[in-house]
C-alpha cells in the first residue's frame, strides 16, 4: 500500500510483530499505565523524514470539543491538521489525536500516544511540544502538569486550568493565546494562568486578540512566529 507523507492514519496493534497500516480505524495503545486505552489520531511526517536519519521535533495538537467522535476528518477542521490538509508543510512531526464523543482529554491516552509515536518514529525527545484549542487548551495545560518533564514548551489557545497547580511546570516556556471577547471560554481563564505563572517568576508570552471571540485559534495557528518560537525551545 502506498505510503503518504501527508496526514496518515495508522492502526497500531498491541500484538508484537504487526506493522502499522495506513487505515482509518481505532488504535489500541498501552503506555506506562496498567490499563489499556483506545483512540485514534492523525500523523503527519515532514516531507524529508524518509530521506533523513535525523531526529525530528514533535508537536502534539489537541482539538476542541466540537471535533470529538470517531470521524478523524473532524480533526482536520481547525489548527495545524487543517493547514496540512490545505497543503502546508511543517518541519516537525505532527500528532493530532481524537477525543471520544462525550469525553474530555485523557492524559493517560495522550501519554500512550506519545510513547507509541516516540517508539516508532525518530523523535527528538528534547523538542516535544503540546498545543491545543479550547478543550484542547485545557488539555495542554493538564498534560504538561501531569508530565512536567516531558515537554520543551506549551502553547494553549483559548483554554485554561487550575492556576494554583502550576508550580511543577514553572520553568516550562509557555505562549498563551486568547480572544478578548471570547464568549465561550472567558479571557479570565487564560489571564489567571498567566498571572499565576508570572508570580512563580517565569516569563510567559501572552497574546490577546482585540475584538476576537472564541476562534482565536485562527490567528494563533496562522502565525508563523508560533512555530518558529516552539522550535527554538529545548528541554
Amino acid at each position: 500500500m502506498k505510503q503518504r507523507t501527508g496526514l496518515v492514519l495508522f492502526l497500531l496493534f498491541l500484538l508484537s510483530g504487526l506493522q502499522a497500516q495506513p487505515v482509518q480505524s481505532a488504535i489500541q495503545l498501552k503506555g506506562k499505565i496498567k490499563k489499556e486505552v483506545s483512540g485514534q489520531y492523525l500523523l503527519y511526517l515532514p516531507k524529508d523524514y524518509r530521506q533523513s536519519t535525523n531526529d525530528w521535533p514533535l508537536v502534539l495538537f489537541l482539538h476542541g470539543s466540537g471535533e470529538r467522535g470517531t470521524d478523524l476528518e473532524l480533526v482536520k477542521k481547525h489548527g495545524p491538521p487543517m493547514l496540512v490538509e490545505q497543503g502546508k508543510e511543517f518541519p516537525f512531526i505532527l500528532v493530532s489525536p481524537q477525543c471520544p464523543e462525550g469525553r474530555y482529554w485523557s492524559t493517560e491516552f495522550l501519554d500512550a500516544v506519545l510513547q507509541q509515536v516516540q517508539k516508532k518514529y525518530r523523535v527528538d525527545e528534547d523538542r516535544v511540544y503540546v498545543t491545543g484549542l479550547s478543550m484542547g487548551g485545557y488539555g495542554a495545560w493538564a498534560l504538561a502538569l501531569e508530565y512536567p518533564d516531558r515537554f520543551a514548551a506549551i502553547a494553549p489557545v483559548c483554554g485554561g486550568g487550575v492556576a494554583q497547580l502550576l508550580a511543577p511546570i514553572q520553568d516550562l516556556p509557555a505562549w498563551v493565546f486568547h480572544g478578548e471577547d471570547d464568549d465561550i471560554v472567558p479571557l479570565k481563564e487564560s489571564q489567571e494562568m498567566v498571572v499565576a505563572y508570572r508570580k512563580l517568576g517565569k516569563s510567559v508570552r501572552f497574546t490577546v486578540y482585540p475584538g476576537v471571540k472564541h476562534d482565536s485559534w485562527v490567528q494563533a495557528y496562522n502565525d508563523p512566529e508560533l512555530y518558529e518560537w516552539l522550535l527554538e525551545q529545548k528541554r
